[in-house]
């Protein structure tokens, strides 16, 4: 019997953190608004009680009223996890911290700090693979997992070898982590969240009737908000519902592909193998400003932002050893609509003099006039770089040279 896992990490970001501020725990906090540089309460410690050596080996004694809270909080951060105490107020990933901060202003703001994540990411997936070698990664706090034919992993459905991973995990991370156990990885992503945090669900063919028809439509992964919505004026509300339209019926409404999945979704199936090795199909860095701005009057502050961010992807891609051939940029405007525009070069790159050029070419093509909210900058048609130099091509790196203010205001916008 096929046995699929999936494993995700119990409020990942936030969970990290609290190793580092064990005194937290149990305290509603949220992670977001900015990224960790130095950590601002160990410089306000020290001008308080210079005489204390304050440093990362003590954390755990920086006093709770030292922590920044979220009430009052005016910039335009957006939270990426909160603790589950949190939680119970409403406060949830990709809520703005303002909005946050209405629901629960007494929470605990902390800045991300993605090498840390990325740190604790690695080495929990390093002990699955000693376990259980067939591994798919599927982002910085999530895998599944296939169990089928490792030792224990069909012993009571898959709830043994969970544990045991479970277990191996917290032993060496102090982290937690939830575990749904089903036939295929559509179920077994729906029943990692039936008992967070710190659960193991167990779902096989003979409960799609009891556990997952009464579940709302949206909670199949493949079914956003539009489709929700479509759903929903056909009176189709549960995943049961769905269950009782024709195959020929949903193909009518939703086409031939969708629909058709639609239909094998609402009955359980998904024949999908566990993918070990998967390519990234883009590689992309973004930013919020923490205050519109414009093109002719913030051209330089946004001129370097920009700057930045061709030189984070380019890092990004030779770190992951990649090149890519399509730049893209993407600008989202005060009254948040969003537009992008991309260009192909002729051959490709990891070079962030040239991404940043073709970026400035993307931007002579959109409204320049209106005050902006989020700049980004993204590389796609990738290929991996020893493939790219086995065909004899190499990638020489120039460095990046400072901002030219053209590509902000100075010519006039292309719409």
């Amino acid at each position: 019997m096929r046995r699929i896992a999936h494993l995700d990490m119990d409020a990942f970001y936030a969970s990290v953190e609290l190793l580092r501020y064990p005194q937290l725990k149990g305290l509603p906090v949220v992670i977001g608004g900015g990224r960790r540089r130095e950590d601002d309460m160990l410089a306000r410690l020290r001008q308080v009680h210079p005489d204390y050596a304050w440093s990362d080996n003590n954390l755990d004694e920086i006093p709770l009223d030292f922590f920044p809270r979220i009430s009052g909080y005016t910039g335009r951060g957006v939270i990426t996890t909160a603790t589950y105490a949190a939680r119970k107020f409403g406060v949830g990933s990709a809520m703005g911290v303002m909005k946050a901060a209405k629901l629960c202003p007494d929470a605990i703001l902390l800045p991300v700090d993605f090498d840390q994540y990325r740190h604790y990411s690695q080495r929990f997936k390093a002990l699955i693979t000693e376990i259980a070698p067939l591994m798919e990664n599927r982002g910085v706090d999530e895998v599944f997992i296939d169990f089928t034919h490792v030792p224990g992993g069909q012993r009571e459905g898959g709830r043994v070898l969970a544990r045991l991973i479970q277990k191996a995990i917290f032993d060496d991370t102090g982290l937690t982590c939830s575990v749904g156990v089903a036939p295929n990885k559509l179920l077994a992503k729906m029943a990692s969240e039936f008992n967070k945090p710190n659960g193991i669900s167990i779902v096989t063919e003979d409960d799609l009737v009891n556990l997952i028809w009464p579940l709302p439509c949206r909670k199949v992964n493949g079914i956003g908000p539009k489709a929700e919505a479509k759903l929903a004026t056909h009176d189709i509300h549960t995943i049961g519902d769905l269950a009782q339209r024709e195959r020929m019926w949903l193909i009518e409404n939703f086409g031939k592909s969708y629909g058709a999945w639609l239909h094998e979704a609402s009955h359980g199936q998904d024949a999908r193998p566990i993918e070990t090795e998967s390519e990234p199909v883009s590689i992309s860095r973004e930013t919020t400003f923490e205050r519109d701005l414009h093109a002719v009057h913030d051209r330089e502050a946004l001129s370097a932002i920009f700057t930045r961010l061709c030189a984070q992807v380019a890092a990004d891609l030779q770190r992951k050893g990649y090149v890519g051939k399509t730049i893209g940029i993407k600008l989202r405007y005060d009254t948040f609509q969003s537009v992008t525009r991309d260009q192909t070069l002729a051959d490709h790159t990891h070079n962030a003099q040239q991404i940043r050029e073709a970026g400035g070419q993307c931007l002579k093509r959109v409204d320049l006039q209106r005050r902006l909210r989020l700049l980004g900058v993204r590389v796609g048609s990738l290929m991996k770089l020893e493939d790219w130099q086995a065909q004899g091509l190499s990638a020489q790196e120039t460095p990046i040279q400072p901002y030219t203010a053209s590509l902000f205001g100075d010519e006039p916008p292309q719409t």
